[in-house]
């Protein structure tokens, strides 16, 4: 990889990339090899040893996690309001159907990009950038977005092409 993906380049980075990681991927869901998992894995394990998710949070600054019932839930918790009213203070419904918060950075992202209810933050933030997940095959279109979005996924994405191409 010849340049390090920061919160600032790593949209223009992704983007210069896209064709060529769009046609990877598309050989990658026909035949993804079988240590595909491990592989990624120890990526994921390398690229966390190289980036401070602090540094950035361009995750929580651009985009919104899909919001679950069980997350609302959650939430009330720090909170201290009614699902209801979590929901009508910080959610609405995308096309999708799905509650998402109602605008970017997340409400609850501080200053120093730390949560502020991070110990009862949304499954998909917990999960996120979900290049640690099994069966990873199946996350593929996904993760092709997150590129856009997480120097973390960009270095897997890139670190996989050199190991399998």
């Amino acid at each position: 990889m010849k340049e390090l993906p920061t919160k600032d380049n790593v949209q223009k980075l992704a983007r210069d990339l896209k064709a060529e990681n769009e046609r990877f991927f598309k050989q990658l869901k026909k035949k993804p090899p079988k240590n595909l998992d491990e592989i990624v894995q120890s990526l994921h394990e390398e690229a966390f040893e190289n980036f401070d998710c602090l540094t950035c949070a361009n995750c929580c600054g651009s985009i919104s996690p899909m919001i679950t019932d069980k997350d609302v839930e959650r939430l009330t918790k720090p909170l201290r309001l009614k699902p209801s009213q979590v929901i009508e203070q910080y959610m609405h419904l995308d096309e999708e159907h799905d509650y998402v918060f109602n605008h970017a950075p997340c409400p609850f992202l501080m200053a120093d990009n730390y949560c502020s209810v991070y110990e009862y933050r949304p499954k998909a933030c917990r999960e996120y950038p979900h290049t640690d997940r099994r069966r990873f095959s199946q996350l593929l279109n996904l993760t092709l977005k997150n590129c856009e979005v997480c120097p973390i996924v960009f270095m897997v994405v890139e670190g996989l092409k050199e190991k399998l191409i």
